[in-house]
């Protein structure tokens, strides 16, 4: 009898535990509903409605209409993704081989690789508006620092150049200033990782003869790729939706040569006010990157046996 009374008011007191529990927590589920799920519910609901708010105060339920014209008949949403597709591969790869340079070189360092790493980091803490707005000053062709120094180092035969102006340059000009902003943050996570890697590894390798070329492809390199895989990922997902360097420094131009996605989401939603189509536009982004972010965790799962 006394075991069942010990039982029930064990119950009771996980009972209670749970529901301050609960209580302490409905907040913050409340906001993350307000703030994510509803809004998320909200969009995909404006999927299969076209709302004009030029034209029309009320949305119409056109069904699958705006997905069909997003996929099939809207050659600049294309175009877009194919610029963000360059920026991406590109853009991401030149950081990774940089910014792996640069954590090699600074994990052999001793006490001045503290100062160095704050050094490199700074454009990381810089606001990408900020960012934008200095490159835009860098790249002008008769004022900018960058075509004055190119004419002093070549004496004179180079005249100013027109930067963000070039079709055949533009795009280079927006890869160079995520370059330039982001590479610090996979330099940051290639060297936790590297300093993460034990000692003992590489001096055994060392001891059976092993060269530093192969010590990094045997030791180093398969212990890295991991961490890799995560800082590929973020910044994937982060060069998926870049806007603020694009709108500060070419605004999408000249044409539509550096028009990203997100730039082209916006002129939709902001610019031509159809929010229907922007929000199916917004739907397909985000299976898109739901996909990429499964695909380098999965491959992550792959590399630790997982599966």
């Amino acid at each position: 009898m006394k075991h069942l009374e010990r039982q029930f008011e064990s119950l009771v007191r996980t009972i209670r535990k749970r529901r301050t529990a609960y209580f302490f927590a409905a907040p913050a589920i409340i906001t993350l509903l307000a703030i994510t799920i509803f809004p998320l519910l909200y969009e995909v609901r404006l999927v299969f409605m076209s709302w004009e708010l030029t034209t029309s105060a009320t949305p119409e339920f056109v069904g699958l209409q705006n997905l069909i014209k997003v996929l099939f008949q809207d050659s600049r949403f294309w175009s877009s993704m194919r610029v963000t597709a360059v920026l991406i591969v590109l853009g991401v790869s030149i950081q990774l081989g940089i910014g792996t340079g640069l954590a090699l070189l600074l994990n052999r360092m001793g006490r001045w690789r503290t100062p160095l790493v704050s050094l490199f980091l700074i454009p990381v803490m810089i606001a990408p508006v900020v960012a934008g707005f200095q490159f835009r000053m860098i790249y002008h062709d008769q004022f900018g620092p960058l075509n004055y120094v190119i004419e002093l180092i070549t004496g004179g035969r180079w005249r100013g150049f027109a930067w963000i102006a070039d079709p055949n340059v533009a795009l280079f000009a927006i890869l160079m200033t995520d370059v330039w902003q982001w590479t610090p943050f996979l330099m940051l996570i290639v060297l936790a990782g590297l300093q993460s890697i034990p000692l003992e590894l590489h001096e055994a390798a060392e001891v059976d003869g092993a060269s530093p070329w192969q010590s990094f492809w045997r030791i180093t390199f398969p212990l890295l790729l991991p961490v890799i895989i995560i800082g590929i990922l973020i910044r994937a997902m982060d060069a998926f939706k870049l806007f603020d360097i694009v709108y500060l420094v070419t605004g999408g131009g000249p044409g539509n040569v550096t028009e990203t996605i997100s730039f082209y989401t916006y002129l939709q939603g902001f610019k031509f006010f159809s929010l229907g189509y922007t929000a199916a536009m917004a739907f397909i982004q985000l299976i898109i990157i739901t996909l990429i972010a499964r695909f380098f965790l999965s491959f992550q799962k792959r590399q630790r046996g997982e599966i």
